[in-house]
């Protein structure tokens, strides 16, 4: 067999099984890489050791460790509630707030998946302030995050320009940002009209004021210690993770943070994942296999299609595998063989594509959005009453699967071209 076919059939073999076995991917695709690299002479043991990108690891953990110490003391966390507490009596403002703290909080750093940590913390409490359906809150907030996780210093935004950036296409944030965001705050209007939010009145709200603590000295520091870091990467051109782990180590020398206690926060399973799969597609591409998938989509696509084939592709691909860890280090090499074998292939808005369809495939409840979402709801007393934990499942998986199909009709109609 064709190495190249049988190192794709590989990554598929270790998908199936990760997602079965609930074994980290990264780890089977590293112990993948060095069976093959032994068993078949084509590659050795350094070309493992070598393609793991320890580059991205590093940029990838600094800036979880730096937002790990920040949250720490809670200062994020009670500033959304200064602000939320701000407009309880706005009813009609409530959803709108959600989904911008969602994309304003995935959007300074930390990414999405912490991200959608506040936005559930809020959601279910908002939702008995406001009487708004609490599976429609949560659903917004998330989407607010799956456009702030593109900016160009979050995780997810890191990772594809490390993909991109040598194949020529660097910026990408604002394209990725403001297409993505016409998706999700197209989805959002849905979502409300569908579980009749405009019926909500003022009226609702509950009148009790709850007393919220001022900001002590250390989490003013911390907080401008995001100004500190986002001046650093912008006015200094530093690396965001070295920028970011220089404002950590400042933040635990002045007791801000317990270094034991963050190191253990930081998400090891995504970055090993996120590194470790990297391995493998490195030498997927390395013997022409990613040339190859490029070369099958090519034969299905024009042009007018690229972006709605590619975006369908990662949004089925996310169902069962992390969009982070697989999804992005698998479709995005991609894209650049086919802006060769499609001509006239829009690259930004198949990279877009990519991006938002695989980001809303996380509304299953398999993926960790829905699976956030489903723990807010179930674990409040009143609402776990109202639906089951399996109809909520159907409910969540049954939004992911049109999210995605409805962001691959924007493609196919060229919405992501906008920006």
């Amino acid at each position: 067999m064709d190495i190249k076919i049988a190192l794709l059939l590989v990554l598929l073999l270790i998908i199936i099984i990760g997602f079965v076995r609930k074994i980290n991917i990264g780890l089977l695709a590293i112990a993948a890489a060095s069976i093959i690299a032994y068993g078949t002479g084509t590659f050795k043991a350094k070309d493992v050791i070598t393609g793991f990108n320890s580059s991205l690891f590093i940029t990838l953990m600094g800036i979880t460790l730096f937002f790990g110490v920040v949250a720490y003391n809670g200062c994020l966390e009670l500033l959304l509630k200064k602000i939320t507490s701000k407009f309880k009596k706005q009813v009609w403002f409530i959803p709108i707030l959600l989904f911008l703290i969602g994309a304003v909080i995935a959007g300074i750093g930390p990414g999405c998946v912490p991200a959608l940590a506040f936005v559930a913390a809020l959601g279910i409490p908002l939702a008995h302030q406001t009487g708004y359906h609490p599976i429609m809150l949560l659903i917004i907030g998330e989407l607010g995050t799956f456009t702030g996780r593109f900016t160009a210093i979050t995780p997810e935004g890191v990772l594809i320009s490390s993909i991109m950036g040598p194949a020529g296409y660097t910026d990408l944030a604002v394209t990725m940002v403001g297409g993505s965001f016409i998706a999700v705050a197209l989805l959002s209007i849905i979502v409300f009209v569908y579980y009749k939010g405009y019926k909500v009145k003022p009226a609702a709200v509950s009148q009790e004021d709850e007393k919220i603590e001022k900001f002590t000295g250390p989490q003013i520091i911390a907080l401008l210690s995001i100004l500190v870091m986002l001046m650093g990467v912008i006015f200094l051109n530093m690396n965001v993770g070295l920028a970011s782990f220089i404002v950590a180590v400042f933040l635990l020398l002045l007791n801000i943070g317990d270094s034991k206690v963050v190191l253990q926060r930081i998400p090891w399973d995504t970055l090993v994942m996120v590194c470790g799969v990297g391995v493998l597609v490195k030498f997927i591409i390395s013997s022409g296999g990613i040339a190859l998938i490029a070369s099958v989509l090519a034969s299905v696509m024009s042009p007018a299609t690229a972006a709605a084939i590619a975006g369908g592709s990662a949004g089925v691909l996310s169902w069962f595998s992390s969009a982070i860890g697989v999804v992005f280090p698998t479709m995005m090499p991609i894209v650049a063989g086919l802006a060769e074998t499609v001509p006239g292939a829009p690259v930004e808005q198949m990279v877009t594509a990519i991006g938002i369809c695989a980001a809303c495939a996380g509304l299953s409840p398999a993926s960790t959005g829905g699976a956030i979402i489903m723990s807010a709801y179930q674990g409040d007393a009143e609402y776990a009453k109202k639906i089951s934990s399996n109809k909520l499942f159907v409910e969540l998986f049954a939004w992911s699967v049109f999210c995605v199909v409805f962001d691959v009709l924007l493609a196919l109609i060229g919405a992501y071209g906008i920006f």
